[in-house]
This record gives structure tokens, C-alpha cells and sequence, in this order.
């Protein structure tokens, strides 16, 4: 190892906006088990399911019609 680095020509990483952040959030056991079965059959993560849902509501603005009876 160096025992200095010249960061004078670096520059930001352009994709850093798009990294992901990991958050505590409370899910129905119901609604785990439906996203982990679907990813069973996709062949993907069921997180990666979740937030690529998540990303699909966020992109089309998706609005939530809550009735509560």
C-alpha cells in the first residue's frame, strides 16, 4: 500500500443515487409468503420482487384506493 493517494482526478460515482437502502418494514406474513412463492417460480430473490413491485408503483405513480370498513 501507498502511503498517500492522489484523489485530485476522481470524480462521483454517477450511479450512487441508484444504490439501495436497507430499511426495517413490517409485512404480513400472508404477503411474504406470496412474494416468496413468486419468486420461487421466477427464479429471483423475493426482495428483489418486492422492490421491483414497489419500484412499478412508484414509477407509474400508483395510487393506493384504502377502504376501511
Amino acid at each position: 500500500m501507498r502511503d498517500n493517494y492522489d484523489f485530485s482526478k476522481s470524480r462521483r460515482n454517477p450511479y450512487a443515487k441508484r444504490l439501495k437502502k436497507q430499511i426495517t418494514i413490517r409485512i404480513d406474513e400472508d404477503t411474504i409468503n406470496y412474494f416468496k412463492d413468486m419468486a420461487e417460480e421466477k427464479g429471483v430473490p423475493y426482495q428483489s420482487l418486492i422492490n421491483l413491485y414497489l419500484r412499478d408503483c412508484a414509477d407509474s405513480q400508483r395510487k393506493l384506493n384504502v377502504n376501511w370498513q
